[in-house]
């Protein structure tokens, strides 16, 4: 098996005029913490909706494990992989432990225990045969990383995780990504999150790599300074 489980090779998408991914190359390796970040309309998520095959690529190509790799959207969770959203997207007419069994990958004479116990990892167990409609907001977001968790992927793709959250439910969702077991790609805007927990971060600014490299190493670049992190006075 190759050393990295997903890499992007010079992705570029263009919608018309506007170039939303100019060049993009990234190696996620196993285990590993990858942050995306940048401004917003920085090409974060269309980066995700490249991985999961929702926005072809212009030019480019994907690789997955070392192979070529064309991703399909209903092929995700059989390979291993979980995408979370930037709001919940549950459905209102399930209950929560419904809802996270939706996830479960397999075995699905196991779904229901595999659901409750990825409810319980995330805090949520007492919430199991609620409505999602009915749960505050920052509950509801636990509810969907429950549900990635159920499928126990081998890449966890994390979109904006903390919004919503309070600091300590931050704290919480940072232990719980460092100790996921997993490749974790993330992108998010809480900047204390991001460089406490990747091993590495990619920087966008208008679609285009800025900066490659460790949390120290981002923190004290320049051009990253200006583009997003905010020029000292």
């Amino acid at each position: 098996m190759a050393t990295n489980e997903l890499a992007l090779h010079h992705i570029t998408v263009r919608f018309g005029g506007l170039v939303a991914l100019d060049d993009v190359s990234l190696r996620v390796a196993p285990g590993k913490v990858v942050g995306v970040i940048g401004p917003n309309g920085a090409g974060k998520t269309t980066l995700f909706n490249v991985i999961c095959g929702f926005v072809p690529p212009t030019e480019g190509s994907l690789t997955l494990d070392g192979r070529p790799w064309r991703p399909r959207p209903h092929q995700l969770n059989g390979l291993g992989i979980a995408r979370t959203l930037q709001g919940v997207g549950q459905f209102g007419g399930m209950s929560v432990l419904e809802n996270v069994m939706v996830g479960v990958r397999g075995r699905r004479a196991r779904a229901e225990t595999e659901a409750f116990e990825a409810l319980d990892r995330c805090g949520v167990a007492d919430y199991a045969a609620a409505r999602p409609g009915a749960l505050p907001y920052a509950i509801r977001k636990r509810v969907e990383l429950a549900r990635a968790l159920a499928s126990r992927p081998r890449i966890l793709m994390l979109d904006e995780p903390a919004g919503g959250l309070d600091t300590d439910e931050i704290h919480w969702l940072g232990e719980l990504i460092k100790n996921a077991g997993t490749t974790v790609l993330l992108v998010e805007h809480h900047m204390d999150l991001v460089m406490s927990i990747c091993d590495e971060i990619l920087v966008l600014d208008f679609g285009k790599p800025i900066a490659l490299g460790t949390p120290g190493e981002i923190s004290t670049n320049e051009r990253v300074t200006e583009a997003y992190l905010g020029t000292p006075a």
